[in-house]
């Protein structure tokens, strides 16, 4: 792992940009802990790790006394995509334009690039746990599809919060009966590209016998601020 920036920000966090072999990541850590837990957090489906809704979302976790690292995984961010991915994307947006059904177009996509994504987070665990400015355990936050396969190949992850809005593949479906660790869900009730009752029956499909679900009013990107608060809590329950 090289660092190739660093950046001290005025809430108490350490903002470095890094690189492991072709991963780029970003790494925030409080300027006050010796060794913090860890939390990875990825955006749906591959949105880029500068986003601005994760990077608000790492640095209030991090001023909370968190390690928190995101990556651009394979396909995901501004690293190359496949021309299949593209031709997905392209198909995706011509079909949402058209009113026609979008699902196997997301299958399409979606399942490879979770394939592709996982070992890439999991190298970079190998990496964010040497450092000795982070300990454990280790949580997860954000994109659904990406956390279940975390959750069920990954051991050292001990905690795990999803949200509801993205595509979640038919084998991350099957593999949420798996899923053993803490889980806080977060649904946004009107989601506009996102079936309810498929959130729903997800929420139920999960393993664990200890999982929370928080619905909200609103659409894709209405989540409520206080909903990090809540978070914090959970994580704090069972990360220190």
């Amino acid at each position: 792992m090289q660092f190739t920036s660093e950046l001290r920000l005025d809430d108490g966090v350490l903002e470095r940009e890094f690189t492991l072999g072709e991963i780029p990541g970003t790494l925030w850590t409080p300027e006050s802990a010796a060794s913090a837990p860890l939390i990875l957090m990825a955006h749906n489906n591959g949105l880029p790790k500068g986003e601005p809704r994760l990077v608000a979302r790492a640095r209030h976790t991090a001023a909370h006394g968190y390690a928190v690292a995101t990556i651009d995984a394979a396909g995901c961010g501004d690293r190359p995509r496949s021309a299949a991915d593209q031709q997905a994307r392209a198909d995706l947006r011509r079909a949402m334009q058209a009113g026609e059904p979008v699902d196997e177009i997301f299958e399409s996509f979606i399942g490879p690039l979770v394939e592709k994504a996982t070992p890439e987070w999991r190298t970079t665990l190998d990496a964010l746990l040497a450092l000795p400015e982070i300990g454990g355990p280790v949580g997860y936050s954000g994109w659904t599809a990406l956390g279940i396969r975390l959750a069920v190949t990954e051991p050292r992850i001990a905690a795990a919060g999803f949200f509801a809005g993205g595509y979640v593949p038919r084998a991350q479906r099957e593999e949420a009966r798996q899923v053993t660790v803490p889980l806080l869900f977060l649904l946004q009730w009107d989601d506009e590209g996102n079936p309810r009752q498929r959130a729903l029956d997800l929420f139920d499909a999960f393993g664990t016998k200890e999982k929370t679900l928080h619905a909200n009013m609103g659409g894709h990107v209405g989540t409520p601020w206080f909903e990090l608060e809540d978070g914090g809590r959970f994580y704090d329950r069972h990360l220190k």
